[in-house]
C-alpha cells in the first residue's frame, strides 16, 4: 500500500484531490482508493453496442462486467465483487452554473468515467481491449516515470467536460497516448455518426464505423478485436450479433438493446449493469443479475 499511496501524488487534478476527499469522507487510505479508480488499467469485461433506427435515430447501449477472479460466493452463485458493485450503482449529472453538462453510469466514490452522455453532441463507452501489452505495462511506465499517458477513465471524462463534437471528441480519442489498450466505442447525433476505436498504447489501430449505405447499421464491441476470431471460452460477440440481426434495424431501439444485452452469455455473472444512451434522451441504466443457471463470465 505504501508504493501505491507514494504514486498516488503523481496522479493528475482534479483526480488526485477528488480521490483524497473520497478517502478522507469513508476513512480509508488514498492507496485504497487509487486502486479503485484504476480498476480498468487492471480488469474489466464489457459489451458495447452503437446502432441506427430506420429514421436516423443513434441508440448507444453497454454492460459492463466486472469482478472476474476477484472471490466467489457459493451460497449465491455470485463474484464477491460483482455484488458489492451492484449496490453502489448511481447515475450521476455533472453540472456547471447549474445547468448539467453530461451525465454517467458510475460507481460511488469512482472519478473516472467509462460510460456517459454529452447530450446533445456525443455518447462514450470504453471496453477493455484484451492484449499483451495490457494496462500493467502502461502503469509501469508511469511509475517509472513516463506520465505522457492517459488513465482511461480520466481520459472519458476530460472528453465529456472539454469536446463539444462528435468528431472532436474521436480525435482526443484516436491520438491521445493511453495508460492501457482499449476500445473507444463513440457515437454521435447524426446518421453515420458511430465508431469504434482500437487502441494500443500510442496509436490508432483501427476504425470500425457505422455504413448505413451498406447495411452495416450497428457495431458490436467485446474485448477483443474486430478483425480476430473470439477465443471459445468467451465468446460473446458471436451471439450477440445473431440476437441483433433476428431483431433487425427496423426495431433498433430501447427494447431491442436491452434485449440483447440481457441475453446470455452478453448478460453473465459478472455484469454489474446495463446502460443505454441516446443524445436525445440521455442515459438510463439498470441493475443487472444474472440468475443461476448462468456463465460465470
Amino acid at each position: 500500500s505504501s508504493g501505491i499511496n507514494a504514486e498516488y501524488g503523481t496522479l493528475p487534478e482534479p483526480y488526485r484531490s477528488e480521490m483524497k476527499g473520497v478517502a478522507d469522507t469513508i476513512g480509508l487510505p488514498e492507496g485504497h482508493i487509487v486502486l479503485y479508480n484504476i480498476f480498468y488499467e487492471v480488469f474489466s469485461v464489457c459489451t458495447s453496442i452503437v446502432a441506427e433506427d430506420p429514421q436516423g435515430q443513434l441508440y448507444h447501449a453497454r454492460n459492463l462486467d466486472f469482478g472476474l477472479f476477484l472471490g466467489w460466493d457459493n451460497s449465491n452463485d455470485t463474484w464477491l465483487m460483482t455484488e458489492r458493485l451492484r449496490k453502489i450503482i448511481r447515475n450521476v449529472d455533472f453540472k456547471k452554473d447549474g445547468e448539467t453538462v453530461f451525465q454517467s453510469a458510475s460507481f460511488l466514490g469512482y472519478v473516472g468515467l467509462m460510460t456517459a452522455v454529452k447530450a446533445p453532441s456525443f455518447a462514450l463507452t470504453l471496453n477493455e481491449r484484451f492484449n499483451k501489452e495490457g494496462g500493467f505495462i502502461g502503469i509501469y511506465q508511469w511509475i517509472m516515470g513516463d506520465r505522457s499517458a492517459a488513465w482511461m477513465g480520466f481520459l472519458i471524462r476530460d472528453v465529456m467536460e472539454n469536446a463539444n463534437s462528435y468528431s472532436e471528441a474521436k480525435n482526443i480519442l484516436m491520438t491521445h497516448k493511453l495508460v492501457a489498450p482499449a476500445y473507444f466505442i463513440l457515437s454521435g447525433n447524426t446518421t453515420g455518426e458511430g465508431v469504434v476505436i482500437t487502441r494500443s498504447l500510442t496509436e490508432t489501430l483501427d476504425v470500425q464505423a457505422l455504413n448505413i449505405t451498406n447495411g452495416r447499421y450497428y457495431l458490436l464491441q467485446t474485448n477483443y478485436d474486430p478483425w480476430t476470431t473470439c477465443p471459445f471460452y468467451d465468446d460473446r460477440r458471436t451471439p450477440g450479433n445473431i440476437c441483433m440481426k433476428q431483431w433487425k434495424q427496423d426495431n433498433v431501439g430501447f427494447k431491442s438493446l436491452f434485449n440483447v444485452l440481457s441475453t446470455k452469455p452478453n448478460l453473465n455473472k459478472l455484469t454489474v449493469y446495463t446502460s443505454i444512451l441516446t443524445v436525445r434522451d440521455g442515459l438510463t441504466t439498470w441493475m443487472q443479475d444474472c440468475k443461476t443457471p448462468c456463465t460465470p463470465w
